[in-house]
């Protein structure tokens, strides 16, 4: 009896408390950091500040994709305020916090270190206040901001020229696509980089010569089946020249924009002289 309902029950309710507790204590690192709660220690990593449900999902495959063809492992960091969990807890790190504009919540994001910013909130107040804090945190860092009210853009650019603002562009498709149909489908597919064509850009080594544009439309068609569609000087790389001439001449850190299959990553800059 003694055994029975004492000794079994008791030793069975001590050591399924301890087996809880160190269950518990061994998955706690693991539900923090799934969580958002654990700071995380990187550099030159793309931090992604906001949340937008599944067009944040469909930013952060893209992001992934892209980081698969050119072959880099920059780590890629979601930094939100919703109460939401990792929601690719084996490919990107998560950081919760409670405002996108104090420095001990930010710090938890290595927003300091971040190579990439990316700021794209439901609401542009939030958007324009974060990307301001960002500038400020990390003038160094290429930051990008999305805006529905293009108003806002300039203000932005105004005050941080550093950040590449975004306008959304429906209202522009819709009048393009009117005139001339099937217009949204192409930009789309240009920027879409699962299937088809899509545009990329390559930063130009330095060369020993220049190479006039006529000279890489013609090879970058001939050997990797890519069309040269903008250009901009190393002295300005914000300034794109769309469609540049034939006889305008490039040199080493400029920038030519393509569309291709797939992004190239061995180009062969002396072949192209030939």
């Amino acid at each position: 009896y003694v055994v029975a309902f004492y000794i079994i029950p008791v030793g069975l309710s001590i050591f399924a408390f301890v087996l809880g507790r160190a269950a518990a204590f061994v998955s706690a690192p693991w539900h923090k950091k799934a969580r958002g709660l654990k700071p995380v220690h990187l550099s030159n990593h793309i931090l992604l500040i906001g949340w937008n449900g599944e067009r944040t999902l469909h930013l952060l495959k893209l992001l992934l994709r892209e980081r698969e063809y050119t072959g880099d492992d920059q780590s890629i960091v979601l930094c939100v305020k919703v109460d939401v969990e990792n929601p690719m807890p084996d490919q990107i790190e998560f950081v919760k916090v409670n405002s996108f504009s104090q420095d001990a919540d930010m710090d938890n994001a290595s927003i300091d270190a971040a190579a990439t910013i990316i700021v794209d909130n439901p609401q542009d107040d939030l958007t324009m206040t974060t990307s301001l804090y960002a500038s400020h945190r990390n003038p160094n860092a290429h930051i990008l901001a999305y805006f529905q009210d293009e108003s806002l853009v300039k203000l932005l650019t105004e005050h941080c020229p550093n950040v590449e603002c975004m306008p959304s562009v429906a209202v522009e498709m819709l009048a393009k696509s009117a005139f001339d149909p099937g217009s949204s489908k192409l930009h789309f597919d240009l920027l879409d980089v699962y299937a088809g064509q899509a545009q990329y850009s390559v930063a130009v080594p330095q060369l020993d010569n220049s190479i006039s544009t006529a000279t890489l439309f013609t090879e970058f068609k001939k050997q990797y089946n890519a069309t040269l569609i903008g250009h901009a000087k190393a002295e300005n790389l914000k300034e794109i020249e769309l469609n540049p001439a034939l006889d305008t001449h490039i040199s080493g850190g400029d920038k030519l924009y393509y569309i291709a299959d797939k992004r190239i990553t061995d180009i062969e800059w002396q072949k192209l002289y030939v």
